[in-house]
Protein backbone atom coordinates (compact mmCIF):
# COMPACT_ATOMS: atom_id res chain seq x y z
CA UNK A 1 0.00 0.00 0.00
CA UNK A 2 1.14 3.12 -0.85
CA UNK A 3 1.44 5.74 2.09
CA UNK A 4 -1.32 8.91 1.11
CA UNK A 5 0.17 11.77 3.38
CA UNK A 6 -2.28 13.63 4.31
CA UNK A 7 -5.27 10.78 3.91
CA UNK A 8 -3.76 7.90 5.92
CA UNK A 9 -7.53 7.05 6.76
CA UNK A 10 -8.92 6.85 3.53
CA UNK A 11 -5.61 5.31 1.92
CA UNK A 12 -6.67 1.17 1.55
CA UNK A 13 -9.94 2.66 0.12
CA UNK A 14 -9.15 4.85 -1.82
CA UNK A 15 -6.34 2.90 -3.73
CA UNK A 16 -9.33 0.45 -4.32
CA UNK A 17 -11.67 2.73 -5.50
CA UNK A 18 -9.10 4.60 -7.40
CA UNK A 19 -8.07 1.09 -9.30
CA UNK A 20 -11.44 0.13 -10.30
CA UNK A 21 -12.97 3.34 -11.33
CA UNK A 22 -9.78 4.52 -13.18
CA UNK A 23 -9.54 7.65 -11.03
CA UNK A 24 -6.27 9.76 -10.46
CA UNK A 25 -4.96 8.71 -7.35
CA UNK A 26 -1.16 8.06 -5.91
CA UNK A 27 -2.29 3.79 -7.08
CA UNK A 28 -3.00 5.23 -10.74
CA UNK A 29 -0.47 7.66 -11.03
CA UNK A 30 2.24 5.58 -12.65
CA UNK A 31 0.03 4.22 -14.92
CA UNK A 32 -1.48 8.05 -16.04
CA UNK A 33 2.05 9.17 -16.78
CA UNK A 34 2.56 5.84 -18.84
CA UNK A 35 0.00 6.24 -20.67
CA UNK A 36 -0.15 6.97 -24.80
CA UNK A 37 -3.47 8.44 -25.72
CA UNK A 38 -5.78 8.12 -28.64
CA UNK A 39 -6.50 10.72 -30.91
CA UNK A 40 -8.18 13.51 -29.38
CA UNK A 41 -7.90 15.94 -31.96
CA UNK A 42 -11.44 16.66 -32.22
CA UNK A 43 -12.00 18.31 -28.91
CA UNK A 44 -10.96 21.55 -30.58
CA UNK A 45 -8.15 21.35 -28.00
CA UNK A 46 -4.71 21.19 -29.77
CA UNK A 47 -3.51 18.23 -31.83
CA UNK A 48 -3.70 14.32 -31.52
CA UNK A 49 -0.86 14.57 -29.50
CA UNK A 50 0.57 15.89 -26.30
CA UNK A 51 2.36 15.75 -23.04
CA UNK A 52 1.98 14.81 -19.85
CA UNK A 53 4.38 15.76 -16.19
CA UNK A 54 4.03 14.07 -13.17
CA UNK A 55 4.41 16.11 -9.83
CA UNK A 56 7.93 18.40 -9.80
CA UNK A 57 8.74 16.63 -6.15
CA UNK A 58 7.50 13.21 -4.96
CA UNK A 59 4.11 13.56 -3.10
CA UNK A 60 4.80 11.21 -0.37
CA UNK A 61 8.28 13.03 0.67
CA UNK A 62 6.08 16.49 1.51
CA UNK A 63 4.78 17.80 4.71
CA UNK A 64 2.71 20.86 4.67
CA UNK A 65 3.97 24.28 5.39
CA UNK A 66 1.50 26.39 3.58
CA UNK A 67 -2.07 26.54 4.89
CA UNK A 68 -4.07 27.93 2.22
CA UNK A 69 -7.96 29.73 2.62
CA UNK A 70 -9.83 29.34 -0.94
CA UNK A 71 -8.54 26.40 -3.10
CA UNK A 72 -10.70 26.94 -5.77
CA UNK A 73 -9.48 26.58 -9.00
CA UNK A 74 -7.34 29.76 -9.52
CA UNK A 75 -5.48 28.65 -6.42
CA UNK A 76 -4.05 25.26 -8.20
CA UNK A 77 -3.36 26.44 -11.52
CA UNK A 78 -1.75 29.18 -10.33
CA UNK A 79 0.08 29.54 -6.19
CA UNK A 80 0.09 25.69 -5.87
CA UNK A 81 2.31 25.43 -9.31
CA UNK A 82 4.55 28.03 -8.77
CA UNK A 83 5.07 26.24 -4.86
CA UNK A 84 5.99 23.18 -6.37
CA UNK A 85 7.95 23.96 -8.75
CA UNK A 86 9.81 26.32 -6.42
CA UNK A 87 9.90 23.01 -4.04
CA UNK A 88 11.84 20.85 -7.10
CA UNK A 89 14.39 23.89 -7.57
CA UNK A 90 15.38 23.95 -3.91
CA UNK A 91 15.30 19.93 -3.34
CA UNK A 92 12.68 21.39 -0.25
CA UNK A 93 9.92 19.01 1.05
CA UNK A 94 8.12 21.30 3.65
CA UNK A 95 5.93 23.36 1.70
CA UNK A 96 2.99 21.22 1.18
CA UNK A 97 -0.33 23.09 1.36
CA UNK A 98 -3.79 22.48 3.02
CA UNK A 99 -6.15 23.67 1.35
CA UNK A 100 -9.33 24.96 2.88
CA UNK A 101 -12.40 25.35 1.05
CA UNK A 102 -14.57 27.86 1.75
CA UNK A 103 -18.51 27.24 1.44
CA UNK A 104 -18.52 23.76 0.01
CA UNK A 105 -17.00 20.26 0.01
CA UNK A 106 -16.76 20.21 -3.58
CA UNK A 107 -12.99 21.09 -3.98
CA UNK A 108 -12.71 18.14 -1.03
CA UNK A 109 -14.93 15.76 -2.98
CA UNK A 110 -12.66 16.21 -5.98
CA UNK A 111 -9.17 15.78 -4.29
CA UNK A 112 -10.06 13.69 -0.92
CA UNK A 113 -10.32 10.79 -3.67
CA UNK A 114 -7.32 11.70 -5.65
CA UNK A 115 -5.01 11.83 -2.84
CA UNK A 116 -4.74 15.76 -3.36
CA UNK A 117 -3.45 15.06 -7.10
CA UNK A 118 -4.70 17.23 -10.03
CA UNK A 119 -3.61 18.30 -13.51
CA UNK A 120 -3.11 21.68 -14.57
CA UNK A 121 -4.24 21.34 -18.68
CA UNK A 122 -2.63 24.09 -20.37
CA UNK A 123 -4.49 24.14 -24.01
CA UNK A 124 -1.55 24.93 -26.85
CA UNK A 125 -1.88 25.91 -31.38
CA UNK A 126 -0.34 22.89 -31.84
CA UNK A 127 -0.94 20.08 -28.52
CA UNK A 128 -2.25 20.32 -25.12
CA UNK A 129 0.41 19.85 -22.29
CA UNK A 130 -0.70 18.39 -18.75
CA UNK A 131 0.74 18.30 -15.74
CA UNK A 132 0.00 17.00 -12.33
CA UNK A 133 0.54 18.88 -9.52
CA UNK A 134 1.21 17.18 -5.73
CA UNK A 135 2.00 19.79 -3.68
CA UNK A 136 -1.85 20.05 -2.20
CA UNK A 137 -1.20 17.40 0.37
CA UNK A 138 -4.53 17.61 2.46
CA UNK A 139 -8.18 19.42 2.51
CA UNK A 140 -10.33 20.39 4.61
CA UNK A 141 -14.00 21.76 4.80
CA UNK A 142 -14.70 24.09 7.81
CA UNK A 143 -18.04 22.94 8.38
CA UNK A 144 -16.77 19.97 9.58
CA UNK A 145 -12.73 20.36 9.76
CA UNK A 146 -12.64 23.74 11.92
CA UNK A 147 -10.33 22.14 14.64
CA UNK A 148 -8.11 20.61 12.00
CA UNK A 149 -7.45 23.79 10.27
CA UNK A 150 -6.94 25.80 13.27
CA UNK A 151 -4.23 23.47 14.40
CA UNK A 152 -2.53 23.55 11.10
CA UNK A 153 -2.56 27.06 11.56
CA UNK A 154 -1.38 27.15 14.63
CA UNK A 155 1.79 24.48 13.88
CA UNK A 156 5.14 25.95 14.02
CA UNK A 157 5.84 24.25 10.79
CA UNK A 158 3.27 26.38 9.26
CA UNK A 159 4.97 29.57 8.03
CA UNK A 160 2.39 30.76 5.45
CA UNK A 161 -1.14 31.33 5.55
CA UNK A 162 -2.44 32.33 2.21
CA UNK A 163 -5.76 33.04 0.61
CA UNK A 164 -7.58 33.47 -2.33
CA UNK A 165 -11.36 33.86 -1.72
CA UNK A 166 -12.27 36.73 -3.81
CA UNK A 167 -13.73 40.18 -2.78
CA UNK A 168 -17.15 38.79 -1.59
CA UNK A 169 -15.33 36.30 0.96
CA UNK A 170 -13.94 39.04 2.89
CA UNK A 171 -17.57 40.72 4.13
CA UNK A 172 -16.28 44.21 3.76
CA UNK A 173 -19.15 46.96 3.63
CA UNK A 174 -19.20 49.32 0.62
CA UNK A 175 -16.85 51.47 2.74
CA UNK A 176 -14.76 48.43 2.89
CA UNK A 177 -14.79 48.02 6.26
CA UNK A 178 -15.54 44.49 7.80
CA UNK A 179 -18.90 43.78 7.98
CA UNK A 180 -19.66 42.95 11.79
CA UNK A 181 -23.24 42.29 10.65
CA UNK A 182 -22.75 39.56 8.53
CA UNK A 183 -24.20 36.85 10.33
CA UNK A 184 -21.27 34.03 9.34
CA UNK A 185 -18.93 37.04 10.40
CA UNK A 186 -21.12 37.27 13.81
CA UNK A 187 -20.96 33.49 14.31
CA UNK A 188 -17.05 33.49 13.88
CA UNK A 189 -16.75 36.27 16.22
CA UNK A 190 -18.91 34.48 18.87
CA UNK A 191 -17.20 31.26 18.47
CA UNK A 192 -13.44 33.57 18.85
CA UNK A 193 -14.84 35.22 21.98
CA UNK A 194 -15.51 31.77 23.72
CA UNK A 195 -12.37 30.61 22.56
CA UNK A 196 -9.98 33.08 23.80
CA UNK A 197 -11.91 32.93 27.15
CA UNK A 198 -11.91 29.29 27.34
CA UNK A 199 -15.52 28.65 27.37
CA UNK A 200 -15.98 27.07 24.04
CA UNK A 201 -17.43 23.88 26.13
CA UNK A 202 -15.28 21.49 23.91
CA UNK A 203 -14.93 18.27 25.52
CA UNK A 204 -13.15 16.44 22.99
CA UNK A 205 -9.66 16.58 21.81
CA UNK A 206 -7.94 15.57 18.11
CA UNK A 207 -4.85 13.54 18.24
CA UNK A 208 -2.61 16.99 19.19
CA UNK A 209 -4.62 17.75 22.29
CA UNK A 210 -6.63 20.08 20.40
CA UNK A 211 -10.49 20.50 20.77
CA UNK A 212 -12.31 18.98 18.25
CA UNK A 213 -15.51 20.23 19.10
CA UNK A 214 -15.27 23.70 18.15
CA UNK A 215 -18.03 26.02 16.47
CA UNK A 216 -17.12 25.28 12.77
CA UNK A 217 -15.73 28.59 11.08
CA UNK A 218 -17.90 30.41 8.75
CA UNK A 219 -16.17 33.49 6.71
CA UNK A 220 -12.36 33.21 5.53
CA UNK A 221 -11.38 36.30 8.17
CA UNK A 222 -13.02 34.67 11.01
CA UNK A 223 -11.03 31.56 10.26
CA UNK A 224 -7.85 33.40 10.01
CA UNK A 225 -8.46 35.39 13.16
CA UNK A 226 -9.29 32.20 15.32
CA UNK A 227 -6.39 30.17 13.70
CA UNK A 228 -3.78 33.10 14.42
CA UNK A 229 -5.17 33.34 18.43
CA UNK A 230 -4.37 29.90 18.87
CA UNK A 231 -1.14 30.06 17.31
CA UNK A 232 -0.41 33.11 19.65
CA UNK A 233 -1.88 31.12 22.86
CA UNK A 234 0.19 27.50 22.42
CA UNK A 235 3.71 28.66 20.75
CA UNK A 236 3.82 32.40 19.17
CA UNK A 237 6.23 31.32 16.42
CA UNK A 238 6.32 34.07 13.36
CA UNK A 239 4.05 33.65 10.48
CA UNK A 240 2.70 35.05 6.92
CA UNK A 241 -0.48 35.76 5.71
CA UNK A 242 -0.14 36.31 2.11
CA UNK A 243 -3.34 37.50 0.36
CA UNK A 244 -3.56 36.40 -3.17
CA UNK A 245 -6.83 38.51 -4.47
CA UNK A 246 -7.32 40.71 -7.08
CA UNK A 247 -7.66 43.39 -4.44
CA UNK A 248 -5.86 46.78 -4.23
CA UNK A 249 -3.21 46.33 -1.53
CA UNK A 250 -4.72 43.07 -0.70
CA UNK A 251 -2.42 42.67 2.12
CA UNK A 252 -3.08 45.85 3.45
CA UNK A 253 -6.71 44.73 3.37
CA UNK A 254 -6.60 41.44 5.23
CA UNK A 255 -4.65 42.85 7.94
CA UNK A 256 -6.99 46.17 8.49
CA UNK A 257 -9.73 43.47 8.40
CA UNK A 258 -8.70 41.34 10.73
CA UNK A 259 -7.63 44.17 13.26
CA UNK A 260 -11.52 44.77 12.44
CA UNK A 261 -12.90 41.66 13.87
CA UNK A 262 -10.18 41.59 16.91
CA UNK A 263 -11.41 45.05 17.74
CA UNK A 264 -15.07 44.24 17.66
CA UNK A 265 -14.74 41.23 20.05
CA UNK A 266 -12.10 42.61 22.41
CA UNK A 267 -11.49 45.19 24.65
CA UNK A 268 -7.63 46.62 23.90
CA UNK A 269 -7.12 45.12 27.45
CA UNK A 270 -8.13 41.58 26.44
CA UNK A 271 -6.60 41.71 23.55
CA UNK A 272 -3.23 43.95 24.28
CA UNK A 273 -0.62 40.52 23.99
CA UNK A 274 -2.54 39.28 21.00
CA UNK A 275 -1.92 42.43 19.06
CA UNK A 276 1.11 43.22 20.17
CA UNK A 277 2.04 39.74 18.54
CA UNK A 278 0.27 40.59 15.34
CA UNK A 279 2.24 43.84 14.77
CA UNK A 280 5.92 42.07 16.10
CA UNK A 281 5.35 38.39 14.68
CA UNK A 282 3.08 38.29 11.79
CA UNK A 283 3.13 40.19 7.98
CA UNK A 284 0.79 40.78 5.36
CA UNK A 285 2.55 40.95 2.31
CA UNK A 286 0.94 42.33 -0.94
CA UNK A 287 0.80 40.24 -4.22
CA UNK A 288 -0.48 40.95 -8.06
CA UNK A 289 -1.05 37.44 -9.29
CA UNK A 290 -2.36 36.85 -13.09
CA UNK A 291 -3.24 33.91 -14.91
CA UNK A 292 -6.22 32.78 -17.26
CA UNK A 293 -8.43 30.09 -14.96
CA UNK A 294 -11.21 29.17 -17.38
CA UNK A 295 -14.11 26.90 -16.45
CA UNK A 296 -13.15 23.27 -16.58
CA UNK A 297 -15.45 21.63 -19.45
CA UNK A 298 -16.31 18.04 -19.92
CA UNK A 299 -14.00 18.63 -23.50
CA UNK A 300 -11.27 19.79 -21.04
CA UNK A 301 -11.75 16.55 -18.77
CA UNK A 302 -11.98 14.44 -21.68
CA UNK A 303 -8.73 15.97 -23.00
CA UNK A 304 -7.09 15.03 -20.30
CA UNK A 305 -8.47 11.83 -19.57
CA UNK A 306 -7.45 11.41 -23.30
CA UNK A 307 -3.67 12.02 -22.46
CA UNK A 308 -3.27 10.03 -19.41
CA UNK A 309 -6.36 6.96 -19.52
CA UNK A 310 -7.68 8.18 -15.76
CA UNK A 311 -10.45 10.49 -14.76
CA UNK A 312 -9.40 13.56 -13.13
CA UNK A 313 -12.23 15.28 -11.13
CA UNK A 314 -10.20 17.98 -9.97
CA UNK A 315 -8.62 19.11 -12.95
CA UNK A 316 -8.29 22.92 -13.99
CA UNK A 317 -7.47 24.81 -16.99
CA UNK A 318 -4.64 27.27 -17.61
CA UNK A 319 -3.16 29.60 -20.38
CA UNK A 320 0.86 29.41 -20.71
CA UNK A 321 1.28 33.03 -19.14
CA UNK A 322 1.68 33.20 -14.89
CA UNK A 323 2.12 36.43 -13.03
CA UNK A 324 3.07 36.55 -9.48
CA UNK A 325 4.39 39.88 -8.37
CA UNK A 326 5.13 39.65 -4.05
CA UNK A 327 6.04 42.35 -1.69
CA UNK A 328 8.94 40.89 0.19
CA UNK A 329 8.14 40.91 3.63
CA UNK A 330 7.74 37.67 5.00
CA UNK A 331 8.03 36.90 9.30
CA UNK A 332 9.58 34.08 8.74
CA UNK A 333 10.31 31.18 5.94
CA UNK A 334 8.84 31.00 2.78
CA UNK A 335 9.16 28.75 -0.46
CA UNK A 336 11.83 30.11 -2.81
CA UNK A 337 9.08 31.04 -5.42
CA UNK A 338 11.82 33.19 -7.50
CA UNK A 339 13.30 30.27 -8.07
CA UNK A 340 10.13 29.26 -9.78
CA UNK A 341 9.41 32.73 -11.81
CA UNK A 342 8.08 34.96 -9.57
CA UNK A 343 9.27 38.42 -8.92
CA UNK A 344 10.11 39.75 -5.25
CA UNK A 345 9.97 43.70 -5.10
CA UNK A 346 9.37 46.23 -2.14
CA UNK A 347 6.81 47.93 -3.66
CA UNK A 348 4.20 45.89 -5.59
CA UNK A 349 2.30 49.24 -6.50
CA UNK A 350 2.87 49.84 -10.19
CA UNK A 351 2.29 45.79 -11.20
CA UNK A 352 -0.92 46.21 -9.38
CA UNK A 353 -2.24 49.14 -11.01
CA UNK A 354 -0.87 47.80 -14.59
CA UNK A 355 -2.64 44.72 -13.84
CA UNK A 356 -5.94 45.93 -12.52
CA UNK A 357 -6.24 49.04 -14.89
CA UNK A 358 -4.94 47.43 -17.70
CA UNK A 359 -5.86 43.84 -17.86
CA UNK A 360 -8.56 43.70 -15.00
CA UNK A 361 -10.60 46.91 -16.85
CA UNK A 362 -10.27 45.54 -20.13
CA UNK A 363 -11.80 42.38 -19.07
CA UNK A 364 -14.93 44.42 -17.96
CA UNK A 365 -15.13 46.18 -20.96
CA UNK A 366 -15.08 43.45 -22.87
CA UNK A 367 -16.86 41.30 -21.17
CA UNK A 368 -20.15 43.84 -21.03
CA UNK A 369 -20.22 44.90 -24.32
CA UNK A 370 -19.18 41.53 -25.95
CA UNK A 371 -21.97 40.05 -23.83
CA UNK A 372 -24.85 42.64 -24.94
CA UNK A 373 -23.75 41.74 -28.67
CA UNK A 374 -24.28 38.25 -28.17
CA UNK A 375 -20.83 37.13 -27.90
CA UNK A 376 -20.18 34.51 -25.72
CA UNK A 377 -16.48 34.04 -25.13
CA UNK A 378 -14.28 36.81 -24.75
CA UNK A 379 -11.88 35.69 -27.48
CA UNK A 380 -14.66 36.36 -29.39
CA UNK A 381 -15.29 39.45 -28.40
CA UNK A 382 -11.76 40.62 -29.01
CA UNK A 383 -11.99 39.49 -32.94
CA UNK A 384 -15.06 42.20 -33.18
CA UNK A 385 -12.76 45.22 -34.34
CA UNK A 386 -15.05 47.57 -32.69
CA UNK A 387 -14.69 46.10 -29.47
CA UNK A 388 -11.35 45.49 -30.51
CA UNK A 389 -10.88 49.24 -30.87
CA UNK A 390 -13.36 49.98 -27.97
CA UNK A 391 -10.68 47.95 -25.34
CA UNK A 392 -7.28 49.79 -27.52
CA UNK A 393 -8.96 53.09 -26.94
CA UNK A 394 -9.66 51.96 -23.16
CA UNK A 395 -5.89 50.88 -22.97
CA UNK A 396 -3.92 53.62 -24.23
CA UNK A 397 -5.75 56.63 -24.56
CA UNK A 398 -7.39 56.25 -20.43
CA UNK A 399 -5.15 53.81 -18.46
CA UNK A 400 -1.78 54.31 -19.42
CA UNK A 401 -1.06 57.78 -18.71
CA UNK A 402 -2.42 57.25 -15.48
CA UNK A 403 0.32 54.84 -14.58
CA UNK A 404 4.07 54.21 -14.10
CA UNK A 405 5.27 51.62 -15.69
CA UNK A 406 6.51 48.87 -13.23
CA UNK A 407 10.62 48.13 -14.01
CA UNK A 408 10.90 46.99 -17.28
CA UNK A 409 7.64 46.72 -18.27
CA UNK A 410 6.42 48.52 -21.95
CA UNK A 411 3.07 49.47 -21.37
CA UNK A 412 2.19 49.66 -24.78
CA UNK A 413 3.34 46.19 -25.44
CA UNK A 414 1.74 44.71 -21.81
CA UNK A 415 -1.44 46.40 -23.52
CA UNK A 416 -1.03 44.28 -27.38
CA UNK A 417 0.10 41.19 -25.06
CA UNK A 418 -3.30 41.43 -22.88
CA UNK A 419 -5.36 41.60 -26.14
CA UNK A 420 -3.53 38.48 -27.64
CA UNK A 421 -3.45 36.55 -24.24
CA UNK A 422 -8.02 37.60 -24.64
CA UNK A 423 -7.87 36.49 -28.33
CA UNK A 424 -6.86 33.13 -27.50
CA UNK A 425 -10.09 31.00 -27.75
CA UNK A 426 -8.56 27.85 -25.85
CA UNK A 427 -9.11 29.66 -22.57
CA UNK A 428 -12.55 29.43 -23.02
CA UNK A 429 -13.65 32.42 -20.69
CA UNK A 430 -17.09 33.12 -21.16
CA UNK A 431 -18.29 37.37 -21.03
CA UNK A 432 -20.57 36.61 -18.49
CA UNK A 433 -18.45 35.17 -16.52
CA UNK A 434 -16.21 37.65 -16.55
CA UNK A 435 -19.09 40.18 -15.60
CA UNK A 436 -20.02 38.56 -12.57
CA UNK A 437 -19.96 41.00 -9.49
CA UNK A 438 -19.48 43.84 -11.62
CA UNK A 439 -20.48 46.16 -8.40
CA UNK A 440 -17.04 44.91 -6.45
CA UNK A 441 -15.45 44.82 -9.52
CA UNK A 442 -15.95 47.97 -11.63
CA UNK A 443 -14.62 50.50 -8.74
CA UNK A 444 -11.27 48.60 -8.45
CA UNK A 445 -11.00 47.64 -12.21
CA UNK A 446 -12.37 50.95 -13.66
CA UNK A 447 -13.02 53.89 -11.68
CA UNK A 448 -9.71 54.35 -10.71
CA UNK A 449 -8.95 55.38 -13.90
CA UNK A 450 -11.71 57.43 -14.34
CA UNK A 451 -10.79 59.44 -11.41
CA UNK A 452 -7.39 59.86 -12.32
CA UNK A 453 -8.32 61.11 -16.01
CA UNK A 454 -10.97 63.47 -14.42
CA UNK A 455 -8.44 64.64 -12.05
CA UNK A 456 -6.04 65.22 -14.76
CA UNK A 457 -8.33 67.15 -16.46
CA UNK A 458 -9.77 64.72 -19.22
CA UNK A 459 -12.89 62.78 -19.93
CA UNK A 460 -12.18 59.18 -20.25
CA UNK A 461 -13.87 58.40 -23.58
CA UNK A 462 -13.24 54.23 -22.99
CA UNK A 463 -13.81 53.95 -19.66
CA UNK A 464 -17.30 55.69 -20.02
CA UNK A 465 -18.19 53.46 -22.45
CA UNK A 466 -16.92 50.60 -20.00
CA UNK A 467 -19.17 52.09 -17.57
CA UNK A 468 -22.19 52.70 -19.47
CA UNK A 469 -22.03 48.76 -21.33
CA UNK A 470 -22.42 48.30 -17.34
CA UNK A 471 -25.54 50.30 -17.03
CA UNK A 472 -27.22 48.54 -20.06
CA UNK A 473 -26.02 44.78 -18.97
CA UNK A 474 -27.81 45.22 -15.25
CA UNK A 475 -30.82 47.25 -17.02
CA UNK A 476 -31.49 45.38 -19.95
CA UNK A 477 -30.22 41.87 -18.62
CA UNK A 478 -30.22 40.67 -22.52
CA UNK A 479 -28.48 40.97 -25.57
CA UNK A 480 -29.35 43.16 -28.27
CA UNK A 481 -30.75 40.19 -30.02
CA UNK A 482 -33.11 39.27 -26.66
CA UNK A 483 -31.31 36.54 -25.61
CA UNK A 484 -31.25 36.66 -21.66
CA UNK A 485 -27.96 37.51 -19.47
CA UNK A 486 -27.71 36.44 -16.00
CA UNK A 487 -26.88 38.98 -13.35
CA UNK A 488 -24.58 37.57 -10.78
CA UNK A 489 -23.74 40.05 -8.68
CA UNK A 490 -23.86 40.22 -4.84
CA UNK A 491 -26.02 43.94 -4.90
CA UNK A 492 -28.46 42.18 -7.55
CA UNK A 493 -31.42 43.31 -6.19
CA UNK A 494 -30.43 46.72 -5.49
CA UNK A 495 -28.96 47.23 -8.83
CA UNK A 496 -32.58 45.76 -10.77
CA UNK A 497 -34.13 48.53 -8.18
CA UNK A 498 -31.82 51.11 -9.04
CA UNK A 499 -32.45 50.20 -13.22
CA UNK A 500 -36.18 50.17 -13.00
CA UNK A 501 -37.70 53.23 -14.57
CA UNK A 502 -37.46 55.50 -17.44
CA UNK A 503 -34.18 55.51 -19.47
CA UNK A 504 -34.68 58.96 -20.46
CA UNK A 505 -34.73 61.64 -17.23
CA UNK A 506 -33.16 64.47 -15.33
CA UNK A 507 -30.00 63.50 -13.31
CA UNK A 508 -31.93 64.10 -10.10
CA UNK A 509 -35.17 64.04 -8.69
CA UNK A 510 -38.56 61.30 -8.92
CA UNK A 511 -38.29 60.98 -12.25
CA UNK A 512 -34.03 60.98 -12.77
CA UNK A 513 -32.82 59.09 -15.76
CA UNK A 514 -31.43 55.39 -15.81
CA UNK A 515 -27.80 56.74 -15.64
CA UNK A 516 -28.56 59.20 -12.97
CA UNK A 517 -30.17 56.56 -10.96
CA UNK A 518 -27.36 54.04 -11.55
CA UNK A 519 -24.41 56.73 -10.70
CA UNK A 520 -26.39 57.45 -7.96
CA UNK A 521 -25.44 54.21 -6.51
CA UNK A 522 -22.96 55.32 -3.48
CA UNK A 523 -21.93 51.98 -3.05
CA UNK A 524 -20.36 51.60 -6.68
CA UNK A 525 -19.83 55.21 -7.41
CA UNK A 526 -17.94 58.02 -5.39
CA UNK A 527 -19.80 61.32 -5.59
CA UNK A 528 -16.53 62.86 -7.10
CA UNK A 529 -17.29 60.95 -10.04
CA UNK A 530 -21.48 60.49 -10.27
CA UNK A 531 -21.14 64.23 -10.28
CA UNK A 532 -18.83 65.52 -12.41
CA UNK A 533 -21.01 66.80 -15.25
CA UNK A 534 -18.33 65.64 -17.97
CA UNK A 535 -18.41 62.46 -17.20
CA UNK A 536 -21.87 61.93 -16.64
CA UNK A 537 -22.60 63.26 -20.28
CA UNK A 538 -19.92 60.97 -21.74
CA UNK A 539 -21.72 57.92 -20.05
CA UNK A 540 -25.06 59.21 -20.83
CA UNK A 541 -23.92 59.45 -24.73
CA UNK A 542 -22.67 55.41 -25.10
CA UNK A 543 -25.71 54.29 -22.57
CA UNK A 544 -28.47 56.25 -25.40
CA UNK A 545 -26.05 54.36 -28.22
CA UNK A 546 -26.20 51.08 -26.49
CA UNK A 547 -29.95 51.41 -25.59
CA UNK A 548 -30.74 52.35 -29.79
CA UNK A 549 -29.00 48.93 -30.69
CA UNK A 550 -31.65 46.48 -29.23
CA UNK A 551 -34.02 44.96 -31.07
CA UNK A 552 -37.38 46.51 -31.26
Amino acid sequence: MVEHQGYPERADRQDDEALSNGRLSFATLASALDHSGPDHGALDLGAPSGTVAGPAVDPHAVTIGIVHLGVGAFHRAHQAVVTEDAAAATGETTWGILGVTQRSTTVLDQLAPQDGLYGVLTPGPDAPSLRIVGSVRDVAFPGTDTARILAAIAAPTTHVVSLTVTEKGYRTRPDGALDVTDPDVVVDQAAFRAEIDGTSGATVHDEHGHPAEVVPARSPIGLLVRGLALRYAESGAPVTVLSCDNIVRNGHVVQRLVTQFIEAVVTDDDSTGLRTWLASCVTFPCTVVDRIVPATTDAHRAAAQALTGVRDEALVVGEPFLQWVVEDRFAGPRPAWERAGATFTDDVTPFEQAKLRMLNGTHCLLAYLGALAGHRFVADAVADPDLAAAARELLLDDVVPTLVAPPGVDLAEYAESILRRFADPSTGHTTVQVAIDGSTKLPIRLLGTVADRLAAGSVPNGAARAVAAWIVFVARGTTFAGAPLVLDDPLAPVLRAAATGPDAGPDTGPDAGLVARMLALRQVFPATLAEHAGFRATVELHVTELLGRFDT
